[in-house]
């Protein structure tokens, strides 16, 4: 029988601490919520009992868990780490993998966007929970799902959010031809429960946005357009495939400089969008302040 140990690794994010093992654990990647989530791991569900863990990670060799504020890792790591060697040592189950692989009810629909080259495809549940975008196979190694897709020829970019991916499609195809074949590939891959992307993937996007909180020293008026284009821009342009991220604003010339993702990005009417939509709100709300739009992948 093998013998387990674990290493305690620090990450960028203070809540979160990885208890790496020696040995295999899973062939999947797995997040856990709560302990109602954990129904399948009952590695994960020992670990929610202890009442400081508020997100359980597991993938192939670690174990990953984010804190409530009540304690620092400084205090409690060893003892967790020492309760994980004995959990694994006793040969009890990580998750049974056999139950997550039963098929969901997952439905997909396709839905056309402004960019004719970008296709959307909408699921019935939440696949990921922040933005993804991959612009080839080699930017994809953190998403199994795009990995997959980028192995269809016709396949050039793949862009995620919450309930829905993006497929920008090489102009030797037409959406007639390749349509169904798309929504039903991501339709079956959602239903057997695969990942979509990896626990590494999601826990860099979470510490990405702890990160702008703390280390984003942005000025009133910067602060100010990246509430606008919260509020009013982002929720609309998701409604069609894509997404915009604030880059800069300079005051010398009130030019603000934002980034298109997704349908967005290298869409036709998108120049339209910039200055006849985003461009309009922004001088209409601030005034003087704001003397044009500019996207920089635009």
């Amino acid at each position: 029988m093998k013998e387990y140990n674990i290493t305690v690794v620090i990450t960028n994010n203070p809540k979160i601490i990885k208890l790496e093992a020696n040995h295999f654990l899973v062939k999947g990647n797995y997040e856990y919520k709560n302990i109602d989530e954990a129904k399948n791991s009952p590695l994960a569900q020992q670990l929610f009992h202890l009442p400081f863990v508020k997100t359980v990670y597991i993938s192939s060799n670690f174990v990953a868990l984010e804190r409530y504020d009540i304690v620092e890792w400084d205090d409690v790591k060893d003892e967790v780490a020492q309760q994980l060697v004995e959990y694994l040592n006793a040969g009890e189950p990580v998750v049974n993998e056999e139950d997550v692989k039963k098929k969901q009810p997952i439905t997909v629909y396709a839905e056309v966007t402004p960019n004719p080259a970008v296709m959307k495809f909408v699921s019935n549940k939440k696949i990921v929970p922040s933005t993804y975008e991959f612009k080839n196979i080699d930017e994809a190694k953190e998403s199994p799902l795009a990995m997959e897709l980028f192995h269809l020829p016709f396949v050039k970019e793949v862009f995620m959010d919450e309930n829905y991916v993006s497929v920008t499609k090489y102009d030797v195809a037409d959406w007639e031809e390749i349509n169904m074949q798309l929504r039903e590939f991501i339709r079956d891959y959602l239903a057997d429960g695969k990942d979509v992307v990896t626990a590494e993937a999601i826990q860099k996007s979470k510490e990405t946005v702890e990160q702008k909180k703390v280390g984003t020293d942005y000025d009133d008026t910067s602060l100010q357009i990246i509430d606008i284009l919260e509020e009013y821009v982002k929720p609309a342009v998701a409604g069609d495939g894509g997404n915009i991220l604030f880059q800069s604003y300079e005051e010398e010339s009130g030019t603000v400089s934002v980034i298109l993702q997704g349908a967005c990005s290298g869409c036709p009417s998108s120049t339209f969008t910039l200055k006849n939509g985003i461009e309009t709100m922004l001088k209409n709300m601030m005034g003087e302040k704001i003397k044009e739009v500019v996207a920089l992948n635009g």
